[in-house]
């Protein structure tokens, strides 16, 4: 047992490790070894479709199979919509293919003359079981608003699952790297397939999405050089700044986790982070014996099942560990650092100024390492709104933003004028 002040500061250690991105040198193509399935990482309770016995195909971005996804999980403002299973490469070594499943929505009506333009959509956590994964259930009312909006623009929809969510193997959440790959390639691959998709593309993402998003358009140069896209729209930003300590970034403070809540999830999950990273890592030397039924109901459940277990049991960060995983969140930290927030294409970033799952100052924070590195960067506040009332209200002033991308206009972004988020700064 430590020290509560210990355990503490450790546990925002963990939780703080879902803010970063590592930047990997890649291998060339190779297949890749036939997935194996792990309870541990709440694999199972899928269909057929998710499961590859095969060997990966060593080349990232192309479509291994498909099938048309069921009436009740296509978009009201789709003309239908399609499952599939690409290729991607592990986020954690850089260079292992992997299977990652995904889904494609299409507008409807009839495409335009080179295509219908596609958003990227990288959607927030919503757990670590296969179960979760977006493509196999149907989304959450602010997700399904949010893309039946982007279609309604006329914008076709390719979203990732992301890397061992729905597929074998675990899901690394809060390593951006494999977070970006599946993004970069579930695109990749819809393009090659359906030839009604056109080569305008424009990266959106909420929270976890946020970051998969950001970490797409630093990295994309030199993970996938063919792949082109217009813009990128990240709302919900996991926060902290990369590199400040370089940049010299004016930094305002980030309030620290502590207590239950979104923060209790955090911690329960991070230990879930520990295991993709480590398959020999056992959580139940950390786990206390209160957390642990938060921990199994996250092998088979997603986060509502979670959060209802934490809340029962009073759950919060300084009582999730019986001890903390210290010599393991070490090893982690170094998958788990933002590229340069070096961005070759405009970056909108919406901010909740009531959000507490990503803090408005870390989202600040982003945006002037962003500014300093000479990024576009337009960031809009929105005073009272959280984590998720943001997402909707943003279409206001992201789609304006998107389209004046795709037409050419210039976009100056607002870095000379922005100023840290005033309800939100701690004393």
């Amino acid at each position: 047992m430590i020290h509560d002040h210990l355990l503490s500061r450790a546990a925002i250690n963990l939780i703080a490790a879902e803010l970063l991105v590592l930047t990997i040198t890649f291998a060339g193509p190779r297949d890749g070894p036939r997935p194996v399935i792990d309870s541990r990482q709440g694999d199972g309770g899928v269909s057929a479709f998710y499961v590859w016995d095969e060997e990966v195909p060593g080349v990232p971005g192309r479509l291994l199979r498909q099938e048309p996804l069921p009436d009740s999980l296509v978009l009201s403002n789709a003309a239908g919509g399609v499952r599939i299973l690409y290729t991607s490469t592990n986020g954690l070594d850089g260079k292992t293919p992997v299977a990652v499943s995904g889904a494609v929505y299409f507008p409807k009506g009839s495409p335009p003359t080179g295509g219908w333009p596609v958003v990227a959509w990288a959607h927030g956590f919503v757990g670590i079981a296969d179960v979760c994964a977006p493509s196999s259930k149907p989304r959450s009312k602010r997700d399904i608003d949010y893309l039946n909006r982007w279609l309604s623009e006329g914008f076709a929809i390719v979203a990732t699952d992301y890397q061992g969510l729905g597929t074998r193997g675990g899901h690394p959440w809060g390593v951006p790297e494999m977070e970006a790959n599946g993004g970069i390639d579930s695109v990749q691959a819809a393009r090659r397939a359906f030839r009604q998709l056109s080569d305008t593309v424009v990266l959106v993402g909420q929270s976890q999405g946020a970051r998969a998003v950001l970490s797409a358009s630093s990295l994309a140069p030199t993970y996938a050089p063919d792949f082109a896209f217009k813009a990128t729209v990240a709302t919900g930003v996991p926060g902290g700044a990369p590199h400040a300590p370089e940049t010299k970034t004016p930094q305002v403070a980030v309030p620290k986790r502590s207590g239950g809540g979104v923060n209790a999830r955090l911690a329960v999950y991070g230990l879930f982070r520990l295991l993709a990273l480590d398959r020999k890592f056992n959580p139940f030397e950390y786990i206390s014996d209160g957390a642990k039924p938060s921990f199994e109901a996250a092998l088979t459940g997603c986060l509502a099942e979670v959060d209802e277990l934490n809340s029962k049991n009073l759950i919060t960060v300084e009582n999730t560990f019986k001890e903390f995983p210290q010599a393991a969140t070490r090893s982690a930290a170094r998958y788990q650092v933002y590229p340069r927030p070096r961005f070759a294409r405009p970056v909108f970033i919406g901010t909740g100024l009531a959000d507490t799952s990503a803090y408005p100052e870390g989202q600040y924070n982003m945006a002037v390492a962003a500014c300093y590195e000479g990024s576009v960067v337009e960031t809009h506040y929105y005073p009272g709104l959280d984590h998720g009332g943001t997402v909707n209200v943003s279409l206001v002033d992201s789609v304006p933003f998107v389209k004046k991308a795709l037409a050419g206009q210039p976009l100056r972004g607002n870095c000379a004028t922005l100023k840290p988020p005033k309800s939100a700064i701690l004393p």
